[in-house]
């Protein structure tokens, strides 16, 4: 039998709500199915499952405030016996597919003063997958009927002034986060600037071809050779946990992206330096996309291995970052510009970008962290070998 815990979603996180259940006990369930959802600071997640099995019982309803750590749910795996049957509870073993409960209304009456409420059953409906309480629904059909735009508009109100208090949260939880770093990380810093001319020239010759929603952008490059650059300073590639330094295997990059109504999130784009960059590509996109319409996953926010922010698109020249803990580096990259560039005696104006490294004293000195930026310089410098 394996516990279902409620995973770690990001530095200082303590609880998130849960509000949904996807499975119902005895569905049966794959490594990285989604099983329920929970909202937090940072939007609703999906949270999947870590083994295979059959979901034998579920222990947390929802609308629960729940502690990371605690055990949601647990699950079979194939060739266990079968647990005794839990008590029933029917909310408990509903898949619920409801808003987070700071999107509800505090109170849900069944019937309006005067009698039951006019509402047509399409409104009906659509109240109950939206989680909206007809109750508190204004009116404008005829005879003072509830229409189903009545209904989508008190959703999107709920929505818009939960999303204000989810931004504040979020920049709370971000503080938090920061503080803790500055507070107890010894960081030590690095830049260089690197030559981008033969990257650029690739990904002309590359993208020629291809129709514009296919095309390679610059920042894959980056992050390809910010991984497996790794392969050279590995310690880079750690986390610290109980007072050590943790290497990891696998090079997850953590991808600083900025949010639409403030804010950002750090997401792992998985297996990085094994991937090729056409994979990454679309990985990429299909990240950002999800991460500003609020559709993300578990294993995304808790498995970052080192992170990558850059402010380029803002005009930013070089961004000096603070790690996130409980990584040991953050590599940042400016915008790309042209700059006067001498090479073999020659002056040049060259396409180029600022690297930086913040990096944990703890895990690395500054020379591994100086040879860790001179690789991703190299790299950079035979681009269709990444």
């Amino acid at each position: 039998m394996t516990d279902f815990v409620m995973p770690v979603l990001g530095a200082d996180m303590e609880a998130a709500t849960l509000v949904a259940w996807h499975r119902q006990p005895g569905d049966r369930v794959h490594r990285g199915d989604t099983i329920a959802e929970v909202d937090t600071d940072k939007g609703v997640i999906d949270v999947e499952a870590f083994t295979s099995g059959v979901l034998e019982r579920i222990l947390v309803p929802v609308g629960t405030k729940v502690r990371v750590g605690t055990v949601m749910a647990t699950i079979r795996e194939e060739g266990t016996a079968v647990a005794a049957a839990p008590p029933e509870t029917g909310e408990w073993r509903s898949p619920a597919a409801v808003k987070p409960p700071s999107a509800l209304p505090t109170a849900a009456p069944a019937f309006a003063a005067g009698g039951r409420l006019r509402m047509s059953p399409a409104a009906r409906r659509r109240a109950r997958e939206l989680g909206v309480d007809p109750a508190q629904v204004s009116a404008t059909g005829s005879g003072g009927a509830i229409t189903r735009q009545d209904v989508e508009q008190a959703a999107a109100a709920a929505s818009t002034e939960v999303g204000g208090a989810r931004v504040e949260r979020m920049r709370q939880a971000i503080a938090a986060a920061m503080s803790r770093s500055n507070r107890e990380i010894p960081h030590y810093y690095l830049e260089t600037t690197i030559d981008l001319h033969r990257s650029i020239a690739w990904l002309a010759a590359t993208n020629a071809d291809r129709p514009v929603e296919k095309r390679l952008l610059p920042g894959v490059l980056l992050l390809k050779a910010t991984a497996v650059a790794l392969r050279d300073v590995p310690e880079l590639n750690a986390v610290w946990d109980g007072g050590r330094v943790v290497h990891r295997e696998q090079v997850h990059l953590g991808v600083a992206i900025s949010l639409r109504g403030g804010g950002l999130v750090v997401l792992a784009l998985h297996d990085t330096a094994s991937r090729p960059v056409d994979v990454l590509m679309e990985s990429l996109r299909d990240l950002t996309i999800r991460a500003r319409t609020g559709r993300m996953k578990s294993s995304e926010l808790a498995d970052s291995t080192l992170t990558v922010t850059s402010l380029g698109d803002r005009g930013v020249d070089a961004v000096f970052g603070v790690i996130y803990p409980p990584q040991v580096a953050l590599v940042g990259f400016g915008r790309i510009r042209e700059r006067p560039w001498a090479d073999a005696g020659e002056l040049h104006v060259r396409p180029t970008v600022t690297a930086t490294l913040a990096a944990d004293h703890r895990a690395s000195d500054g020379h591994r962290g100086g040879l860790y930026l001179d690789a991703i310089d190299r790299l950079l410098q035979e681009p269709e070998k990444l």
